[in-house]
């Protein structure tokens, strides 16, 4: 059966849909797999979904929408995840604004209840029913040689890690690098990878490019990172700027990309993102159990000189701001960068 489609959520983005799909009562409840919803309802907050042109849209009663199983463990958000069996005319919940849905378990009572969306039908291609997989970067073993990495990370979502990654961008773009970049970890949204290409990166990857809805499942991260920073390296880049979504301790698996000794072994330099000077004090010692340096402190910690004064002073690790310091920020990369070439 076809049906028309009203949005076509972005983290659909490896499969070319048009706005009339074929759909199939036969459902498979499997992560990445393609569904087909209809709003249950309209909200007055959480209430939009990025569509395939990263666009958000406000999602109306009524909206036929189609959308990607998934899973979300969300502090400022909702944790959800595939359920175990999906038959038309269940109610599932659209768990992010990049259209992953999937049944909720706990909520932020700052977002309300997660929108419900009745089940109309798995998508389907020639009767099968069709994944993101498909299309999808190859997963890599092994990263064999890469252009040099600015890591960035953070204690939790909305930490800054977004601005200071495109701050980076623009300063190397403005000194002449070629720069790419990517979102290894979090849950799919196109909007940080599209707003790092508006700054300058020549291209920018998603792990959904890579056939995951979120990074939830850790044992598929490192593999699917590895294929992304892979695909990047064919640009020939002069940097890779890569943020980890989520936070260090976090549910998307930011600790097992820290942990793999071919990623960080090429990342340059590490920048911490974090919301107060405790947070910068807790990553410091996450870092340090993990023997690992972080080059700069960011984020809202360093937004005057009470949190930069302590992180250099009772951490020793230099602090900048993003946005009320962009040149210092990236005078202080170069700088790495620049030794590292010697």
């Amino acid at each position: 059966m076809k049906i028309k489609v009203d949005k076509i959520a972005s983290s659909t983005k490896n499969i070319p849909l048009e706005k009339e799909v074929e759909i199939s009562d036969k459902i498979e409840s499997e992560e990445g797999n393609l569904i087909a919803v209809k709003s249950f309802e309209e909200k007055s907050v959480y209430d939009q979904i990025e569509l395939i042109d990263g666009r958000m849209s406000k999602i109306l009663k009524g909206d036929i929408i189609v959308g990607v199983l998934g899973e979300r463990k969300a502090l400022k958000g909702f944790k959800g995840e595939v359920p175990k069996n999906l038959k038309v005319g269940d109610i599932v919940n659209v768990l992010n604004l990049g259209g992953i849905l999937g049944k909720c378990t706990s909520k932020n009572p700052n977002f309300g209840n997660p929108l419900k969306a009745e089940v109309l039908g798995a998508v389907v291609n020639n009767g099968n029913q069709v994944n993101i997989k498909k299309n999808s970067i190859e997963w890599k073993d092994h990263l064999e040689g890469t252009s040099p990495i600015i890591l960035i990370s953070g204690t939790c979502m909305e930490s800054g890690k977004t601005t200071v990654a495109c701050e980076i961008i623009h300063g190397f773009k403005q000194k002449g690098y070629k720069i790419v970049a990517a979102k290894l970890t979090g849950v799919s949204c196109l909007k940080d990878v599209n707003k790092m290409v508006d700054y300058g990166a020549i291209c920018a990857k998603i792990f959904t490019d890579a056939g995951l809805p979120s990074t939830t499942n850790v044992k598929n991260v490192v593999a699917a990172s590895k294929g992304i920073l892979s695909e990047l390296n064919k640009e020939n880049p002069d940097i890779i700027v890569v943020e980890l979504g989520d936070g260090l301790l976090g549910g998307y698996g930011v600790d097992s990309i820290l942990k793999d000794t071919e990623i960080m072994n090429s990342v340059k330099i590490h920048i911490f993102c974090a919301n107060d000077p405790v947070g910068a004090y807790g990553g410091k010692i996450i870092f340090d159990k993990l023997g690992l340096k972080i080059g700069i402190v960011s984020g809202p910690t360093t937004d005057n000189d009470v949190g930069i004064d302590f992180i250099q002073n009772e951490l020793g690790v230099p602090a900048t701001n993003a946005i009320s310091s962009p040149e210092k920020l990236v005078s202080l990369i170069s700088e790495v960068i620049d030794n590292a070439k010697d």
